[in-house]
């Protein structure tokens, strides 16, 4: 195997890694402050849950599609890939979040695969081609992205940085 593309693929793990933790650490960084939930609290019109819940804030996207293009440049890779990265990430936890809710899961609660899988499927699809990448390797990025979230998830509770062990 090449060691190039191992590397890409490392740097993307890193990048969707990065993404996703942003949000927590803009949380424990501003605590309350900045929080607006992206669906302004509004209830989805056809079963009149939240469309997203309360954990899904403006401030989590911003920090993640900063924090994202900030380790892009560091790594030396185009900052704009980092932050379109990022915003499909986010997009792809929203739409999570969106389905847990449908199924009734309140905001929060576990469920594994829809957690971690769409917010790294999602983004490596969409840039499939921009970042040179192939559907195998979508897959096995996605599959170690979601086994790396479920073991550091407790580790992460236990250090006081997630609200979860999960």
């Amino acid at each position: 195997m090449d060691i190039n593309l191992l590397m890409r693929d490392f740097e993307l793990l890193l990048l969707l890694g990065v993404s996703n933790t942003m949000p927590i650490v803009a949380r424990i960084v501003f605590k309350r402050h900045l929080e607006t939930p992206v669906d302004f609290d509004r209830l989805f019109f056809l079963d009149r849950r939240p469309v997203f819940g309360p954990h899904k804030t403006w401030r989590g996207i911003c920090s993640s599609i900063v924090g994202t293009a900030f380790l892009a440049w560091l790594l030396g890779l185009d900052v704009i890939t980092g932050m379109k990265l990022a915003f499909f990430s986010m997009a792809g936890d929203l739409i999570a979040s969106f389905i847990k809710r449908r199924m009734n899961l309140r905001s929060g609660a576990k469920a594994t695969g829809i957690d971690q899988g769409i917010e790294a499927f999602l983004p490596l699809v969409i840039m499939k081609g921009e970042l040179g990448i192939t559907w195998i390797e979508c897959l096995v990025i996605t599959i170690v992205f979601t086994l790396m979230e479920i073991v550091l998830s407790p580790i992460f509770y236990r250090l006081g940085f997630r609200r979860h062990p999960y």
